[in-house]
């Protein structure tokens, strides 16, 4: 969605709001395709004593794969974008100031980004996901796969020692 910043001046309160969806099923994401929804995207440009600032929210469900279980899952996701928008940069050490060329933005260029950004590389289920067997490859949230526990033969003195203070109790 464009916005044309010469319109802040008519606006009422110095404020363009906006409101839409954009689809996004192509977008890849860590070699996963996680916007299956389209996303919505909420906010406004307002122009306070000359500063221009953006804000958005961002809220879409996010279709992923666990990374310990393999299992798909979908989960809400929403996300909060600031930005100052600029015609030059003052100073290079601020991070949320937005350089524009001209008096129109893409909020699509900004925002988009920004949410990609904030996908996590790993993606868990659950926090108590067990994942699959090494062995046999069995989802271990489903219960134990009955293969053997294998000792590493550099730690059998280890396992051993351990063991005796389990008999002992």
């Amino acid at each position: 969605m464009k916005i044309c910043l010469r319109d802040l001046a008519a606006a009422a309160e110095g404020r363009l709001y906006f409101d839409y969806s954009i689809d996004l099923r192509e977008e890849e994401v860590y070699y996963d395709h996680p916007f299956q929804d389209p996303v919505h995207i909420t906010g406004s440009v307002s122009d306070n004593s000359g500063a221009i600032s953006l804000r958005a929210r961002v809220e879409t469900a996010v279709s992923a794969h666990c990374a310990r279980c393999s299992r798909p899952f979908r989960y809400d996701k929403e996300l909060d974008v600031f930005f100052f928008l600029a015609k030059e940069l003052q100073s290079e050490d601020i991070d949320d100031i937005i350089v524009i060329e001209s008096d129109d933005v893409e909020l699509d260029d900004i925002i988009v980004p920004e949410l990609i950004l904030s996908m996590p590389m790993k993606e868990l289920c659950s926090e108590d996901c067990k994942g699959l067997c090494p062995r046999c490859g069995k989802d271990l949230n489903d219960g134990e796969c009955g293969c053997a526990e294998e000792i590493d033969p550099r730690l059998a003195k280890l396992a051993e020692i351990l063991d005796s203070f389990k008999t002992d109790k």
